[in-house]
């Protein structure tokens, strides 16, 4: 009888988890759109008015933030309110992006924006002029090496926080390895993507110190919950972080383009406060960075947290475990 159930968890478990992680990684890249996408226009009202008449025509696809002039929604880029941004000038429109924001972002403004701020398609007008005006590196200008990055972190972060468990490290002795071994990834992630690659233009040791958190706030996550739950804790861990963060993070896309509300659960992650962390020191001088770090220390803290309160919620539960049918509750009693 045992066997007989344990072949049928198989056949529909399996077929189960097959599903689930097919929904997670294909749904929300078929479904890829601007949703509330903040862009800017700039310029004074009436010049303006047009284009913000044809960005409203295209529902909630835009959020729409105005700006007196170019060097305010240069600004406002910059410093990761909005992605990009239509410029009435004397010699008609222009179009700010940010590619180091996200090369699809960027190609998705070209197209649609700026054809319909040059009078739709079809149209006579002159093709509108776009400045990129936070461009990726050189050595990577399709932005592949962070677009890639995510699944490799989040499985440093998986590999660290079940090695940690499966070894049996817990409370005082796992916390240090964590940390050591989370420091020594961010050091040879940085290393790869700056020093071999030239992918990323931050501050080195910034952005070794966001590889390096990224990683840590998965671990923390995945040996915590083992820690209060078991083994299926780490498998909850690793189910959340990898099978919802990794295609919930929208590092290849934005967290706009997402359905919603992927794109928000998304930046609750690691993964996907991690590459918008990554993003953030490596092109934006730490502009944005705020709200991802958040994450990651949320996650980081209650993680290790867990883990230090191991040893103790362990004692517990064998205690609870150990203790004698005459010392259980009368109810207890009765189940048993």
């Amino acid at each position: 009888m045992s066997s007989t159930r344990s072949a049928l968890a198989v056949v529909v478990l399996v077929p189960a988890l097959i599903a689930l992680a097919l929904w997670a990684f294909v749904w929300p890249s078929a479904r890829l759109a601007p949703r509330d996408l903040p862009l800017g226009v700039a310029g004074p009202a009436q010049a303006t008015a047009p284009v913000t008449a044809q960005l409203a025509e295209r529902g909630d696809a835009f959020a729409v933030h105005t700006y007196p002039d170019a060097a305010a929604a240069r600004t406002a880029i910059e410093e990761r309110e909005i992605y990009g941004a239509v410029v009435a000038t004397p010699d008609g429109p222009e179009l700010l992006i940010a590619s180091a924001a996200g090369p699809s972002v960027a190609r998705l403004l070209t197209e649609a924006v700026g054809e319909q701020a040059a009078g739709g398609a079809g149209a006579t007008a002159r093709p509108v002029p776009t400045k990129d005006v936070v461009p990726l590196p050189a050595a990577d200008p399709r932005g592949s090496a962070l677009n890639s990055s995510v699944l490799p972190l989040a499985l440093a972060g998986l590999a660290l926080g079940g090695a940690a468990t499966l070894l049996g490290l817990r409370g005082g002795r796992a916390v240090p390895v964590l940390l050591g071994g989370a420091a020594a990834i961010g050091l040879v992630a940085a290393a790869v993507a700056d020093s071999w690659l030239g992918a990323l233009a931050g501050g080195w040791w910034t952005e070794a110190g966001a590889l390096g958190l990224t990683v840590l706030a998965g671990a923390a996550g995945v040996a915590g919950l083992a820690a209060v739950l078991g083994r299926a804790g780490m498998g909850l861990g690793s189910l959340v972080v990898m099978l919802l963060g990794n295609p919930f993070s929208g590092v290849t896309s934005a967290p706009e383009m997402l359905p919603e509300p992927v794109g928000a659960i998304g930046q609750l992650l690691p993964p996907g406060a991690g590459g918008s962390l990554v993003r953030s020191v490596a092109y934006f001088d730490g502009n944005g960075a705020a709200g991802p770090l958040a994450v990651l220390l949320t996650w980081t803290v209650a993680g290790l947290s867990l883990v230090a309160a191991g040893p103790l919620l362990a004692g517990r539960r064998r205690k609870r475990a150990e203790a004698p049918a005459a010392d259980r509750p009368a109810g207890a009693r009765v189940a048993a």
